[in-house]
């Protein structure tokens, strides 16, 4: 392997800088543009230096490509509903692990081309590709099941079969001895099989998982691809591929961590709990208890004349894309005087920062945006809690009931506010199919209709009093 001009090493070490500026921007709503843009930018930097030091073949093939992706990507993203942020990341994230087992393939494939290749390569670098190759199919194939199960082109209630307990082990002891034996007597078809057996394992991983689990396991398989890729900066020798895995890998561990506790489960219990006759999805039917609703003049009235109004804002919201009406109604209750906040759950939505990012797009001030531990004193004293398209988050069940699939799930508290007002469509359950007893409580009204036509009839109202 010949060596890296000292320029290269140079604007590879400045775009890895600008790679963790990137990412401490993205940790604030005022910084989050410009370090979209950098990290960007050094991305694109980088991708463009191979060119200007390397003796590259196949170029037109290797222009083409970047063409197709580069306008696969951006037609995605502009045509992308906010609803399907989720799938899109899931589905983003399994290309890039995908990609690294490939590459990780390939540079085998190169070193076994040589005569005696194998044995001029030192161990540590076979086993980083073995890992790539394995781990990488791994997130390539559970980031596929997670974007299908989002995308309701499968169930999203764990699959569980007879004998998946033992062919997850089987798969996950052949993939260790494959890795094995790559690392000590290196062989292609080793490695094609050793990604074959990743594809299965990635799979079995995630078909037992369901219900609101879903983006955690998003997020653990994006710190598999940012692993993949760090190994594979190594594998190849370079420093911004070893640098930028590193940050996604730790930050989507951290970010994996963080959403296991917002919903009050460990790792381990969201990936194999239905193994263990466990569920993470209740049954999903709709309940037929009687309930109190009201219409929209008679919600608006509570919400004039309300003095302290909290909004818990959830999945149904940006379904609906009712955030414009929405933040057109707390204008117009802020101007007769009413303290109105957001409460947002940490998993609210399908993903977190969801909610954030659908209410910055109708231009919601980020102060009117409160994070669960900071507003959940204040429901006491509010005088109505209006939740839109929200169930789980604000479910006592995680709190009284044992054996539901969200026990022990921090929540917002709702429930303490002297009137709550739900916005539903019907009386199904939120995604963790299980009933909200909450919507049967005295001091519960539910407006029935779609989010974005009743808060339309809600602010017509309210503007008519």
């Amino acid at each position: 392997m010949s060596a890296t001009p000292v320029w290269v090493q140079l604007v590879y070490l400045a775009c890895a800088v600008c790679f963790i500026l990137a990412l401490k921007g993205l940790s604030g709503p005022r910084t989050a543009r410009t370090g979209n843009l950098v990290g960007a930018g050094a991305a694109v930097v980088a991708c463009v230096v191979p060119f200007l030091y390397l003796d590259l073949r196949h170029v037109p093939l290797i222009l083409g490509a970047v063409l197709i992706g580069s306008v696969g990507g951006v037609v995605g993203a502009r045509r992308v509903q906010m609803t399907q942020m989720p799938q899109m990341v899931a589905l983003f994230n399994g290309v890039g692990g995908g990609a690294a087992a490939l590459v990780a393939l390939l540079e085998l494939h190169e070193i076994l081309a040589v005569p005696g290749g194998g044995d001029l390569v030192e161990w540590f670098v076979l086993l980083a590709t073995a890992f790539t190759v394995f781990v990488g199919s791994v997130s390539f194939a559970g980031s596929v099941v997670t974007f299908a199960k989002l995308q309701e082109l499968m169930t999203s209630a764990p699959v569980v079969f007879p004998g998946l307990a033992l062919a997850f082990g089987v798969s996950l002891v052949a993939g260790v001895g494959l890795a094995t034996q790559l690392t000590i007597s290196p062989l292609l078809w080793v490695g094609i099989v050793l990604a074959l057996v990743g594809l299965v394992f990635g799979t079995l991983l995630v078909l037992p998982v369901g219900g609101a689990d879903v983006p955690i396991v998003i997020s653990l398989l994006n710190a598999f691809t940012g692993l993949t890729v760090a190994a594979g900066g190594y594998v190849l020798d370079n420093v911004v591929l070893l640098v930028a895995g590193t940050l996604v890998g730790a930050s989507g561990t951290f970010l994996t961590l963080l959403m296991a506790r917002a919903m009050g489960r460990s790792v381990a219990n969201i990936l194999f709990g239905a193994l263990k006759g466990g569920s993470t999805l209740g049954s999903g039917v709709a309940s037929d208890r009687p309930v109190r609703s009201a219409g929209p003049e008679d919600v608006a009235i509570m919400l004039a004349y309300a003095e302290r109004v909290i909004i818990v804002p959830g999945y149904g919201l940006a379904v609906a894309q009712a955030q414009h009406t929405l933040r057109e109604l707390v204008d117009v209750l802020a101007g007769r005087g009413v303290e109105i906040d957001y409460a947002i759950h940490p998993v609210a939505g399908r993903m977190p920062g969801h909610m954030n990012v659908l209410l910055a797009e109708a231009q919601v001030p980020y102060e009117q945006l409160k994070e669960m531990d900071e507003i959940n004193g204040d429901f006491k004293d509010a005088d109505v809690v209006l939740v839109v398209g929200a169930n789980d988050v604000v479910n006592p069940a995680a709190k009284t009931t044992p054996g539901a699939p969200i026990y022990g799930m921090p929540i917002l508290n709702a429930d303490e506010a002297r009137q709550v007002v739900f916005m539903k469509r019907s009386m199904r359950p939120g995604f963790a199919g299980i009933e909200n007893e909450l919507l049967f409580e005295d001091n519960t009204t539910l407006l029935f209709g779609d989010a974005k036509d009743s808060m339309s009839k809600l602010l017509n109202a309210v503007k008519a009093l």
